[in-house]
């Protein structure tokens, strides 16, 4: 795994200087490849590529960039293609010499090939930068899920790129102005979905999607895409033998590696699995981590003792770390590995099980991605349950459930049942697009109204946010309402929120993770599967646990969801409480005056008093706070 960054430059920088500016960018993200270091200039056409190595396969002839044999194409590239063997061995058979065992190489050649359509032979997680120096142009490429992270920009005449926008804004001439679409599309979901950022200036290229430069121009064109058609034909027991057969190949092709390898155990299904099948003709003790959580958290429960069932079954190494609440030097670790706000609050867990695992490994597999691909979120169940409450007649639906559900209390425990209730009962009267927005918004309607102080300003910007997850869920991709949910989480909160913190906790540990789970062909085959075979009699990841039952101890099995989360909501009822009063004062938020301070003192006391549970709203606004007191103050 590695970072990436460079400079196509359309006004007079010279090679020194391009040298010194590219120089700065990779130190940037040194974090993200400690092992290595390399930097192209190509003085005459203004271009510098630079990289920043962790060494993972082909140790001693892996550096970078790389060059194909008359210098022509140059590269930069952070991910790993797990069929490189196969493309290389067909190049091969096309008369293409090899000079190393890089993935990185077998990337040039099938450039050379196949031009820009050589993403479609790619299997794996990867962001790229080719410069073609034939034809004059850079040729920049996400991968399909999105695993791999890739920012840009225009500025001062020249294009920019890098694996983060530290790199970007390590110029510090780049206007750090706020993106007001970006700023509200936050505090909806927590995270900003691409391409936008939260700056006015950057955008990230979307999974699935490259991106051209050529004469100063941009192009980008989508590449793939899932689309969701049930076969209806297929039986269960047919199901289940293929994607399990797609799923062992996938955990297979992911032990690819030449440095010590482990995974996360959390005591979910997806992690369990992939420990099980990781165990599968493998003599030696695989390493597994998990985390726990500790202070004053008042009969939360974490899954540390199912990990513990799973690693004694399959006799692991097995390791634990308790999280206390004594995270307020935290904070700054996790806004300066996003450049931007991200308030999903599995960033702690995520952080220390990545530091973790490094101390013991260098790359570490997850089961991240079941929950979307199987049909694994307590969300989903509500959705499939408010098919049949739409069913009821409105007039019931609005005098009675509307007004008992009001009554109801917000409760702290990790399920959440009574508050996704409350949430879909809210937005029930609504299409399903604008349902499931509801659901997914963090951001109450009765805090929205007057959430910021100058609301005019902001008001377009929300309708644009929302409009552009409408749009998602509208897609002609999925037809049945439960797989356009499907497919609308593949397309926003997988990349943009799951997958971007599995990044950057990650690679701020110098850790590469790998996700079996979203491997695109496992992807694309379980898109054929018919939601009601994945969520049966409102059982979630009904299939995928029929699939694996054998491979699992029955309580792994059977236990309630907890999700890789933390008791955030209690922690900021006791623990952090001062910490979030301090953050969110009156004197605080006069800082950029963005908030109203009288809703921003509505939403801590509806939650002190338990009236609602906006926990990630309020730890949202606090990591708000820590980006604009590093980045905009």
């Amino acid at each position: 795994m590695c970072g990436i960054a460079g400079i196509y430059n359309n006004i007079s920088l010279d090679r020194a200087e391009l040298r010194r500016v590219t120089t700065k960018m990779i130190d940037a993200i040194s974090h993200r490849g400690p092992d290595d270091s390399g930097c192209f200039i190509d003085g005459d056409d203004k271009v510098a590529l630079g990289h920043r190595r962790l060494s993972i396969i082909d140790l001693k002839t892996g550096h970078q960039p790389m060059f194909n044999e008359d210098g022509t194409i140059c590269i930069v590239f952070n991910g790993e293609i797990y069929n490189f063997a196969a493309i290389k061995a067909e190049l091969i058979l096309k008369g293409h010499r090899f000079s190393s065992n890089s993935d990185t190489e077998t990337i040039i050649h099938a450039y050379e090939e196949w031009g820009e359509e050589c993403v479609q032979k790619l299997r794996g997680m990867f962001a790229f930068c080719i410069w073609d120096a034939s034809s004059k142009m850079l040729f920049l490429a996400r991968d399909r899920l999105g695993k791999k992270p890739l920012f840009y920009a225009q500025h001062n005449g020249k294009f920019v790129f890098a694996s983060e926008m530290k790199s970007i804004l390590a110029d510090p001439h780049f206007p750090r102005s706020i993106d007001s679409q970006g700023l509200t599309a936050y505090f909806l979901f927590s995270y900003i979905p691409a391409p936008l950022t939260i700056f006015e200036g950057i955008r990230k290229l979307m999974p699935g999607h490259y991106l051209t430069v050529k004469n100063g121009h941009i192009t980008i064109k989508k590449y793939w895409d899932v689309v969701f058609q049930p076969d209806t034909k297929k039986r269960e027991p047919e199901f289940i033998s293929q994607f399990m057969e797609l799923l062992e190949e996938s955990v297979k092709i992911r032990l690819m590696s030449d440095v010590p390898l482990g995974a996360f155990l959390s005591g979910g299904i997806d992690s369990s699995t992939v420990v099980a099948l990781m165990s599968k003709g493998d003599n030696s003790a695989i390493k597994t981590f998990s985390i726990g959580f500790g202070g004053n958290i008042g009969g939360f429960d974490d899954e540390r003792k199912y990990a513990r069932l799973v690693a004694d079954r399959y006799n692991t190494e097995h390791r634990e770390y308790e999280v206390m609440p004594a995270i307020e030097d935290l904070l700054d670790v996790i806004v300066r590995s996003f450049d931007e706000p991200f308030a999903d609050d599995s960033t702690i867990p995520s952080y220390y099980v990545c530091k973790i695992a490094r101390e013991n490994v260098t790359v570490a597999l997850s089961g991240l991605g079941g929950d979307e691909t199987f049909g694994g979120y307590e969300r989903y169940l509500g959705f499939q349950i408010s098919q049949f409450y739409n069913k009821i007649p409105r007039i019931i639906r609005e005098k009675v459930f509307m007004n008992l559900i009001g009554k109801l209390p917000e409760i702290s425990s990790g399920t959440y049942k009574i508050n996704h209730m409350k949430r879909f009962i809210r937005s029930s009267s609504t299409n399903y697009a604008r349902q499931y927005l509801g659901f997914v918004s963090k951001l109450n309607e009765r805090y929205k109204s007057s959430f910021f102080t100058d609301q005019n300003y902001y008001a377009g910007a929300f309708d644009s946010a929302e409009r552009d997850f409408l749009d998602i869920f509208n897609a002609e991709n999925a037809e049945d309402p439960m797989n356009k949910v499907f497919y609308t989480d593949m397309k926003t909160y997988l990349p943009e929120d799951i997958l971007s913190c599995t990044d950057r906790m990650s690679m701020c540990n110098s850790l590469e993770v790998r996700a079996p789970f979203i491997d695109h062909k496992l992807v694309e085959f379980c898109a054929t599967i018919p939601p009601e075979m994945k969520m049966k009699w409102f059982r979630k990841k009904y299939l995928l646990k029929k699939g694996v039952s054998h491979l699992l101890p029955g309580p792994v099995l059977t236990h309630q969801k907890q999700g890789f989360v933390g008791p955030m909501t209690k922690w900021l009822q006791t623990d952090l409480k001062a910490l979030t009063l301090k953050k969110l004062s009156h004197d605080s938020l006069q800082k950029h005056d963005i908030f109203n301070p009288e809703t921003i003192k509505n939403i801590l006391d509806d939650h002190y008093s338990r009236r609602e549970i906006n926990d990630t709203l309020i730890w949202s606004l606090l990591i708000f706070q820590t980006w604009f007191d590093l980045y905009i103050a």
